[in-house]
């Protein structure tokens, strides 16, 4: 305990110091001033399933967001505050976003650092994370909100090195920050323990690690080019980012997790091909006996994306996750449990289709498991207006042939939504 709260002290207290010695300078205060840029959007969105759901609303979204974004700098260091700000008819409340409120300096020549929170993000798939440990919305993802929200803010200070042979980025979260994962309040699932749907009925109650400097993580990479390819190695100490076990009280809990991994991505024939590898040990069930707890798995990713015709983009990946000590799993899993797959595959297209100058853009990306049996498509089309003005339209569709499986239990969440944004 005493080694971690030295450790984030460290971080976020020393490169702190040599900026906050300069924010005594009246200068300094009138160049954050004059060097002030507000962004920002106004938007209306709204969604409904299209298959009833005895367990959730029949709105999927139902928010009117205003979003402000800005941004400020001195001679020393930069600033950066983004919040969203919404009202949501299918939660009947008003809710703040802080999306990121960060600053970032450079104390030394070779070294960038930034403090707060702030959207982080690595690795190298498409929708799909191995190395990226850091927060997920889920939730957000399958109602029908902006991809950008896919991503959940992380309270850390990251630190970025950089040396002509590799650089090196370091990430500490003093905090555990989870995945907004499903528990049943705005998405139905097939709840283990109910062994069937459920929703609103049946939120998940959970036991989180919520202790600043003792349920901390840490996050590295070290990448370097290679000609057209970059390589990198990653490490990662913390905790499954979604529910990976349930206690004796019958709580979802956040059991210790180490991943190590790598990647490679790079320039393969007229297109950009990619490759990464995770090896994420289980610490508190390193035996895979225990049926309460995630077991180790092995994952990997290929990919390749390609401009196939003018303004016509594809890209395709294939993914396996695999169970480690599988028959231990198997062997000690409760009675009317259903027994994963020893090797989950899954395999995603993505469609990208630019017309009218560009203004109007038509996608589509697919997750498709050959062992699942089941589907999830999100078809998108989105217009510009003008500089400030556009609309879109999409859907969120689920397809399989049990209920049990990943995305075939959110079948009756299938949705579609519109929204409106004026940008400023």
């Amino acid at each position: 305990m005493g080694d971690k709260l030295f450790a984030g002290l460290v971080i976020c207290v020393f490169f702190s110091l040599p900026v906050m010695a300069q924010e005594d300078d009246a200068g300094d205060f009138t160049a954050l001033l004059s060097n002030l840029e507000l962004n920002g959007f106004l938007e209306a969105r709204g969604g409904y399933r299209v298959l009833s759901d005895r367990y959730e609303k029949d709105m999927s979204i139902m928010e009117t967001r205003l979003q402000l974004d800005m941004f400020t700098y001195t001679d020393h260091a930069e600033f950066k505050f983004k919040g969203d700000a919404f009202g949501c008819l299918v939660t009947e409340g008003g809710h703040f976003d802080m999306r990121e409120g960060y600053m970032s300096f450079s104390p030394l020549d070779f070294l960038d650092a930034k403090v707060g929170r702030q959207i982080l993000t690595w690795g190298t798939g498409d929708m799909l994370f191995i190395n990226d440990m850091f927060p997920k919305d889920w939730q957000s993802f399958f109602i029908g909100r902006d991809t950008e929200y896919l991503k959940a803010p992380s309270d850390a200070a990251k630190i970025s090195m950089f040396n002509d042979w590799a650089n090196l980025d370091i990430v500490y979260t003093p905090k555990f920050d989870y995945d907004h994962f499903i528990s049943g309040e705005r998405i139905s699932f097939f709840n283990q323990g109910l062994n069937r749907l459920s929703g609103r009925d049946a939120i998940i109650n959970t036991d989180k690690p919520n202790q600043w400097f003792g349920d901390d993580e840490i996050a590295v990479r070290l990448y370097r080019n290679i000609e057209n390819y970059e390589l990198a190695i990653y490490g990662y100490r913390g905790f499954w980012k979604s529910p990976g076990g349930m206690n004796t009280k019958g709580e979802a809990i956040f059991p210790d997790l180490n991943v190590y991994g790598s990647s490679v991505r790079g320039s393969i024939g007229r297109g950009v091909g990619n490759m990464e590898l995770g090896y994420y040990q289980s610490a508190d069930n390193e035996s895979g006996n225990d049926p309460l707890i995630n077991n180790s798995e092995l994952r990997f990713l290929i990919g390749y994306s390609q401009e196939i015709a003018k303004e016509f983009t594809a890209g395709l990946q294939y993914y396996i996750e695999h169970i480690m000590d599988y028959e231990n799993y198997h062997d000690n899993l409760p009675l009317g449990l259903s027994a994963r797959d020893k090797n989950r595959h899954l395999i995603t297209v993505r469609l990208t289709r630019l017309l009218l100058n560009q203004n109007l853009r038509c996608g589509l990306f697919t997750y498709f498991s050959p062992t699942d049996k089941d589907a999830y498509m999100r078809p998108n089309i989105h217009y510009k207006i003008n500089d400030n003005l556009a609309v879109e339209g999409g859907a969120n569709i689920f397809l399989g042939d049990h209920p049990h499986t990943f995305f075939a239990q959110f079948h009756r969440n299938t949705n579609i939504y519109a929204t409106v944004r004026y940008n400023f």
